[in-house]
């Protein structure tokens, strides 16, 4: 089975929708795309994310299914002072001091992302549900191939979203993912199941973060939700 995640394009989100790059983005994502096999295609209800989806779909002609799990990932503020929107974005000696950002879901015992527990684990639960329908059951760490899939399966989602999606396939820590990773809008990354030994399986990374389509098309890779100036000041030439 391939799973392939595909983050929004560059977001305008006072309306949840695109910019004028981003809608450059998606359509260098759309000619990019439009030669693969995809099976089964899968959205946030967010606008931007349909957004971006749109003309994929119109080049694949086909529809998508909305998943209400694949929206934007945030969780309540333990305090009830409101609502902190997402677990990530913290500065260096706020979150790399305790051990347990380091350690798969142990980070979701520290007070102040707590809260974070209940979504994190709906998430997870339904992200497994999802690929039972396709053949694969989790056990433990790991995947047991209840039968086979051959299917090309793309979600449009979001940059938080895809990193608690990937923390629970390769079991490795969302706070860890979250501040040592980016997806840059319109990113693409790709999962196939390795299936080497019996019934067994696990998902396996082949790209991460790929915008080969915005390399290709002359387009700036946006750096919305990126924070390192460089990037910004002096893009890589290629």
């Amino acid at each position: 089975m391939r799973l392939i995640l595909i983050r929004h394009g560059d977001p305008d989100y006072t309306i949840d929708g695109l910019t004028e790059k981003g809608e450059r983005e998606v359509a260098l994502l759309a000619k990019r795309a439009k030669g693969w096999e995809v099976d089964d295609v899968y959205t946030s209800p967010l606008g931007r994310a349909k957004a971006t989806a749109a003309p994929c779909l119109a080049a694949w002609h086909k529809e998508a299914t909305v998943l209400d799990w694949l929206q934007e990932f945030f969780f309540p503020d333990a305090d009830e002072h409101g609502w902190l929107p997402i677990p990530w974005d913290f500065y260096p000696a706020d979150w790399t001091g305790d051990d347990e950002n380091f350690c798969e879901d142990k980070w979701l015992n520290l007070p102040h992302l707590a809260p974070a527990g209940p979504r994190y684990r709906m998430t997870c639960a339904a992200l497994d549900d999802f690929l039972k329908g396709y053949g694969y059951e989790r056990e433990g760490r790991m995947y047991r191939v209840r039968e086979h899939s051959e299917k090309t399966v793309v979600c449009f989602c979001h940059f938080g979203i895809s990193m608690i999606l990937l923390s629970h396939l390769l079991n490795i820590s969302a706070e860890t993912l979250l501040h040592g990773f980016f997806l840059p809008p319109t990113s693409v990354t790709i999962l196939n199941t390795e299936e080497r030994r019996g019934d067994e399986a696990y998902f396996r990374v082949e790209r991460f973060g790929d915008c080969a389509h915005l390399i290709a098309g002359g387009e700036p890779v946006s750096p919305s939700g990126y924070f390192t100036t460089i990037f910004q000041e002096k893009p890589l030439k290629e």
